[in-house]
């Protein structure tokens, strides 16, 4: 009888995996490649990385990168953090995978520690996923389980003009974007979006018939934009009055990014459900839906949610071993002196009209709409930064960015608006210079 190989062989020196690691390809070779291989969704990638360390990134031909954007949010720990990765490591090479017909230590005690950091009541929960919008579709599901009086349908769930909540389709129906949502539709139904920061329309809109508010502390995605001052607290007012849940999107704002476990955490409010995720596993794949208190814990049941890979044991580990970095090295304090650093100096220099955001989450408005401009700069000169919008640049470093490192951006960002001006200009005028080119060759 044939023996079932347990193991594979340890000699990976050729191996395909170890060629890939060493690969000498170009950045073009790859992206050509990319082109004929992945689906174009994301359009063409704007470099070929191909390692990482702390807050620096070097692309595969070996150009290096200081990385102000963090996977968007997600490398709280940077980039190859070794505590997190040997913890990962370790865990995959004793338990990688149970699904859900079974628990593990590290899922029990993932969902213990946010519960505490979260600062949760007694009776709540937590379910995990495997991202951002998978936890939103999870509080998606938990809110159509709200009904009212004699489990009379509650049919509305409002969220806010330029919220971004995910692109599965639960999640798009309380995304804002229209160019996300039209090739999509119909989308679920019943959710109504109402004007960003007006409490007094936030109120009208609430009734007896919503299931539920759906609100970033942040809005990221929309350019960095904190919610008004009370607004959260007017939120809690208006969703407990009307039987609704009040449920708020950290995925991007949670897990230190302002220099807070929850960006919330200051409103003087509880919420009835709380999304996380991105840094969550600084780095590796996890997100998680926190219910507040036994009631609202108890809306769904079982057989009403799943999923296979959420809460596996290399996911929760790799999480664990996030937090406890953050917690036992003060990173939440660093987050808020350097963060505080960062957006001083960016609101000295010229050219930069608004600076917003929380701890480590900033976004810059420009005087002109050359902030995609500003990227394509910044990507030359080793800087990888984001722009969601014309004027609006969004900075979310790994939490652990250095005061030096920061300096660095902020001595480099005149000369890269003033490229980006320079490009935007001369863009503007080759038209004109083509047309007088025409007309001198009609003649």
């Amino acid at each position: 009888m044939n023996q079932i190989e347990t193991a594979p062989s340890t000699d990976l020196e050729h191996s395909p995996v170890a060629d890939l690691v060493h690969s000498r390809a170009t950045g073009a070779q790859w992206l050509s490649r990319y082109s004929s291989s992945l689906l174009g969704v994301f359009g063409t990638p704007q470099r070929v990385l191909v390692r990482g360390a702390g807050c620096l990134v070097w692309d595969a031909d070996g150009k290096e990168y200081l990385d102000l954007l963090g996977g968007i949010a997600v490398n709280a720990l940077g980039h190859a953090h070794p505590f997190v990765t040997s913890v990962i490591s370790s865990q995959l090479a004793t338990l990688g995978h149970v699904s859900n017909f079974f628990t593990s230590p590290t899922q029990i005690a993932l969902a213990e520690k946010l519960l505490e950091l979260s600062k949760a009541p007694a009776g709540s929960k937590v379910f995990f996923a495997n991202s951002g919008t998978e936890a939103v579709e999870a509080a998606f599901k938990l809110a159509r389980r709200n009904t009212g009086p004699d489990e009379t349908p509650r049919t509305k769930i409002i969220a806010l003009e330029g919220a971004f909540h995910g692109r599965t389709m639960g999640a798009l129906a309380l995304t804002a974007k229209e160019a996300y949502r039209a090739p999509f539709a119909p989308l679920p139904g019943g959710v109504v979006h109402v004007p960003f920061g007006d409490i007094d329309a936030l109120r009208a809109a609430v009734d007896d018939t919503t299931a539920a508010v759906f609100l970033e502390p942040i809005q990221g995605e929309a350019g960095v934009r904190p919610l008004p001052a009370g607004y959260l607290l007017a939120a809690r007012e208006a969703t407990s009055a009307a039987g609704a849940l009040l449920i708020l999107d950290e995925v991007q704002t949670g897990i230190g990014r302002t220099g807070k476990w929850l960006a919330s955490e200051d409103a003087g409010i509880v919420p009835d459900a709380v999304t996380l995720a991105k840094g969550l596993g600084g780095g590796f794949p996890v997100g998680a839906l926190v219910t507040f208190g036994p009631e609202t814990s108890e809306l769904l049941t079982a057989g009403q949610h799943g999923t296979t890979f959420g809460g596996n044991p290399v996911a929760t580990a790799a999480a664990l071993a996030t937090l406890h970095v953050l917690e036992n090295q003060d990173i939440l304090a660093h987050v808020r002196g350097v963060g505080e650093h960062l957006r001083a100096g960016l609101a000295g220099i010229a050219g930069v009209t608004e600076v917003r955001g929380e701890g480590l989450l900033i976004g810059f408005d420009l005087d002109a709409d050359v902030a995609p401009g500003v990227v394509t700069a910044g990507l030359d000169a080793g800087f990888i930064v984001n722009s969601p919008g014309p004027r609006t640049i969004r900075l979310a470093p790994p939490l652990i960015l250095t005061t030096e490192q920061a300096d660095r951006f902020l001595a480099a960002l005149p000369a890269l608006l003033e490229t980006a001006k320079s490009t935007a200009e001369k863009s503007a005028e080759q038209p004109a210079t083509s047309s007088n080119n025409a007309a001198k060759d009609a003649k």
